[in-house]
Formats: structure tokens, sequence, C-alpha cells
């Protein structure tokens, strides 16, 4: 399923107009597909793939759509945006230490490839150059960090 990869993110590119996000989510529909498909065969894997894809590009124009229809008066004046509850913040921090937990436990590469990614947001072309590796390398670490980090999620919260 990963030589739909490119594929995918020039399909997604030409519809959203930005490549991160479309990179974004062909990492997000492949980690649904890679989870959902765990122990069964998908009869098509290219369909189901473009299908979550789209999916995902649905549910994305959605919340976007609900976000831009918030007055920012009520985020400013709601009390819950400026401070969690005490409960929430030990749930936050517990959660922030089992996902650097499951970075940990990533080789050196991936871990790095993906917080390039997610932290600094350079492109999956800037973090090749910067670490000199292939750019289908650089996928490949980023959708393996997703997967291995979700993974390690669910059974700690689970």
């Amino acid at each position: 399923m990963e030589h739909y990869y490119r594929e995918l993110v020039s399909f997604l590119c030409a519809r959203l107009g930005n490549r991160q996000v479309a990179e974004d989510v062909a990492h997000d529909a492949y980690l649904r597909v890679l989870e959902r498909s765990e122990g069964e065969r998908i009869e098509h894997p290219r369909a189901f793939l473009y299908r979550t894809a789209l999916n995902l590009v649905v549910d994305r124009h959605r919340r976007h759509q609900v976000r831009r229809a918030e007055p920012l008066e009520v985020l400013d004046s709601d009390e819950r945006w400026h401070s969690p509850a005490p409960s929430q913040r030990m749930q936050l921090d517990q959660r922030l230490a089992l996902m650097q937990q499951a970075l940990d436990e990533l080789s050196a590469a991936c871990r790095e490839c993906f917080l390039l990614r997610k932290l600094d947001g350079l492109s999956h072309q800037q973090i090749a150059e910067r670490l000199g590796i292939s750019r289908s390398l650089v996928e490949k670490h980023i959708v393996n960090a997703m997967k291995h980090c979700r993974q390690r999620m669910r059974q700690w919260e689970g």
C-alpha cells in the first residue's frame, strides 16, 4: 500500500492547494487504514485509502467551518480556554509523559523525522535535505512514528 503514497499526496494537494496539509491528511489516512487492516485483508486497498483520505478532508473542512463560525469573544470570555482544571492539567501532563516515552522507543532517525515534521513544521523534502536521507525514507519514518505512538497510547490508556 505504501506505493500509493505519492499518488495520494498529489491527488490531495490538487484538491487542498497545500502540500503540507495534503501530506498530513495522507499520513492520517494511512494510519487509519493500517489500524483497520490489522488482522484483516482489505479487498480494494487503493480505493479504501482514497475514500478514507477524502473523508478526512471533509472532516477537516467541517471542523474549519465550525471554528470560523465561533465568535472570538466567546473564546475570550470562556474560562476553560485560559486555564485547564487541575485534573485536566494532570491528565495532559500524563499524556505528554506517555507520548515522550513512546517517542523514546523509536530509533533516533525515526524520532527526528517525526519531530521535525510535527514540531518544526518542515516539509518532507526539507527534512530529507537536512538529514541527508531520501524523501521516501522520511515518509516511512513519519508514518511508522505516528503508528507506533498511536498504538502505545492506546495500550497505555486502554
